[in-house]
């Protein structure tokens, strides 16, 4: 019979390894740094058109801080099994909704060659394109092209951005 440290060792492993997977296939471009003060190159990127990019940065560091502490109460002696659990499959949910945002703005740039940025929080999609005009029928396409990946409706919002 499987021993429960062996379940939370094999699942924390199985964690981590899919989020050095994850690290090791990111794109260069996220990883290079310049030699410009931390304060200076946010502005850079952001003057440049990068503002996509900036996004996804930004909620990559709140997505490794909310992991980080959810990770914190499962090493922490004091919770309870099921704060633990309850930490545990928060984690599982975030790394899942990340992995479909990359998923979802992959689709939107093989099929409409747009480059985009997508966050889930709960039923709420929310994308945001780079796009110089608002174009409604765009929206809605890009719209169904989301929903398609879920099985129950979501609340879904598509904002242009130059």
């Amino acid at each position: 019979m499987i021993q429960k440290k062996n379940i939370w060792f094999l699942s924390l492993f199985s964690l981590i390894l899919v989020l050095s997977i994850y690290y090791i296939t990111m794109p260069t471009e996220m990883m290079i740094k310049t030699n410009k003060p931390k304060d200076e190159q946010p502005t850079m990127d952001i003057q440049e058109g990068n503002i996509l990019l900036a996004m996804r940065v930004e909620s990559d560091e709140e997505l490794q801080d909310e992991i980080a502490s959810l990770k914190e109460v499962i090493s922490d002696s004091n919770s309870t099994l099921e704060e633990k659990n309850e930490a545990f499959d928060k984690i599982k949910t975030l790394n899942s909704n990340r992995s479909t945002e990359e998923m979802i703005e992959k689709q939107i740039k093989e099929k409409y060659e747009l480059d985009s940025y997508i966050k889930i929080k709960g039923n709420n999609i929310s994308a945001t394109v780079k796009k110089d005009k608002h174009d409604k029928e765009l929206a809605n396409q890009i719209m169904r092209t989301i929903q398609e990946n879920f099985d129950t409706s979501k609340n879904i919002s598509v904002k242009f951005q130059k």
